[in-house]
């Protein structure tokens, strides 16, 4: 272990100082402070010298891999580069201190970028109108499940309560789902990986409330069969939700309205490059067929006479999602991403994605297991090692192996054992933003990784090699994590 790896409170020496807090002018005034709320004791707080400080916090964030420290080829979660000009937008001060509840006429900017960001995404995905409320993909689900149970209880049709999704969905379609009072019902994927339509037919009947679906799907395929499938659930008087996790790649080439969705969402950190992960914040905006614009959340913004307000009425909406109305400064980030590319090159963006995963995808086949070997959008799936090193007599390497190795040469692991329908599953998606160059390097990497697996797998079962730490139980740091330094850690 480096001597800077180690933590802060192990760099602690008593009597050191940092910073020493000028005197009180008033040394009475902590005696303000109720009794009850004071500490009988000093916090034990590292007694570390200013240079220990910055370094401590520089080494931290060198630790945490993201789209600016190398390549983040994660499957399903489009780890697009952050440009930064949307970020000095996003910090200018007349955006950065206004309040929620200031008065419309001083936020008349803000508003309209409200209101053109709606009129922008409805361009866009072909729907008629959106919400920005909701703060995240999730909770864009779950609104747009609201938004659908709120248009069949407007009709007197209470007895729609469940929900199809595919064997192949996010797993957040059926948990939005079972939040939103929904029961799930499982469509299965055909050998292409696709919907399986015969299987989608008999699903269908008066207590179907809507289909979930991706397109592309989880495996980065485009459903072909979605014309079709769209007219079956309509004409059973369903209604299709789009996971818009995977709209990358279509941005300007189709749209879901056009496909026949009457209700989707879109994740801001995934398709319009707004910063992703760290818990927070996000967006999930909700767009909707013109049919089901009344049922969509409060309040919203509206445009009369060259002027912006706020508009929190609306008889048969599915109510209010948000304290306000979504998470600005993400909806700015999003909308300057727009505006910069424009029309011409957000089409280009989905183009180049699916071009780099393609060129990965043949680049690797010979190394790497691919159960489906069709033209994929902008992801695809392998299922693990061709030869994983096992003929050797010890035991094969593994995805998990493959994963951990990456972390060697400086590269984020593809999402891995996702999607369920293959064991090794090993899920790989490069973004428009990526040079050749650094997708050749990926592959070259790839490539040693799997030659190792042949030859000596050990190498892979120990691997990380590089890192502060190697193998966690995965397991008991998620549900059990130690969060706070003890001296001795039992």
């Amino acid at each position: 272990m480096k001597y800077y790896d180690r933590l802060i409170f192990e760099l602690s020496k008593s009597g050191r100082r940092a910073y020493t807090l000028p005197a009180s002018a008033d040394p009475a005034s902590r005696f303000a402070i109720p009794a009850g709320l004071l500490r009988a004791e000093a916090p034990a707080l590292p007694e570390v010298s200013e240079v220990d400080v910055v370094r401590h916090y520089t080494n931290l964030s060198q630790m945490n891999f993201g789209v600016d420290t190398g390549f983040y080829p994660l499957g399903s979660c489009t780890m697009k580069y952050n440009p930064k000009i949307n970020e000095e937008i996003a910090a200018m001060p007349a955006f950065q201190g206004i309040h929620p509840l200031q008065d419309e006429s001083t936020v008349q900017g803000v508003l309209e970028v409200y209101y053109q960001m709606d009129k922008a995404l409805s361009a866009i995905t072909g729907m008629k109108h959106f919400t920005l409320n909701p703060c995240a993909g999730a909770h864009g689900e779950l609104t747009g499940l609201m938004v659908m149970r709120s248009y069949h209880a407007s009709r007197g049709d209470f007895a729609r309560t469940k929900v199809i999704v595919p064997d192949s969905a996010h797993g957040t379609n059926p948990a939005s789902a079972a939040v939103c009072g929904l029961s799930i019902v499982e469509v299965k994927s055909n050998a292409s990986g696709l919907v399986d339509v015969e299987d989608l037919k008999p699903l269908l009947g008066p207590d179907i409330a809507g289909i979930m679906m991706t397109n592309p799907n989880t495996l980065g395929l485009f459903e072909k069969d979605i014309r079709e499938i769209a007219s079956l659930v309509h004409d059973c008087g369903g209604l299709l939700y789009y996971d818009g996790a995977n709209m990358n790649p279509l941005l300007g080439v189709v749209r879901p309205g056009d496909m026949g969705f009457d209700i989707m969402h879109l994740n801001l950190h995934k398709t319009f490059s707004t910063p992703h992960g760290g818990g927070g914040p996000g967006s999930g905006p909700v767009g909707v067929a013109d049919r089901l614009a009344e049922f969509l959340p409060t309040p919203k913004v509206v445009e009369e006479n060259g002027r912006y307000r706020i508009v929190g009425d609306a008889p048969l909406s599915a109510g209010q999602v948000s304290g306000y109305m979504g998470n600005f400064g993400v909806i700015l980030r999003a909308y300057a991403y727009i505006l910069m590319l424009g029309k011409q090159h957000l089409a280009l963006a989905g183009k180049l994605a699916t071009l780099g995963a393609n060129y990965i995808k043949e680049s690797l086949k010979d190394a790497y297991k691919l159960p489906i070997p069709s033209v994929c959008k902008h992801e695809f799936v392998f299922d693990g090692l061709i030869d994983d090193g096992s003929a050797t007599g010890k035991p094969g390497a593994t995805t998990l192996d493959v994963a951990k190795r990456l972390l060697d040469f400086g590269f984020h692991a593809p999402t891995i054992y996702f999607p369920l329908l293959f064991h090794q599953a090993l899920m790989i998606e490069p973004t428009e933003t990526e040079s050749k160059e650094t997708l050749d390097a990926f592959i070259d990497v790839m490539h040693e990784i799997a030659r190792e697996a042949a030859e000596d797998p050990d190498i892979l079962h120990g691997a990380p090699h590089n890192a502060p730490i190697s193998r966690p139980d995965e397991t008991m740091a998620a549900r059990r994590p130690v969060l706070k330094y003890q001296d001795e850690l039992s």
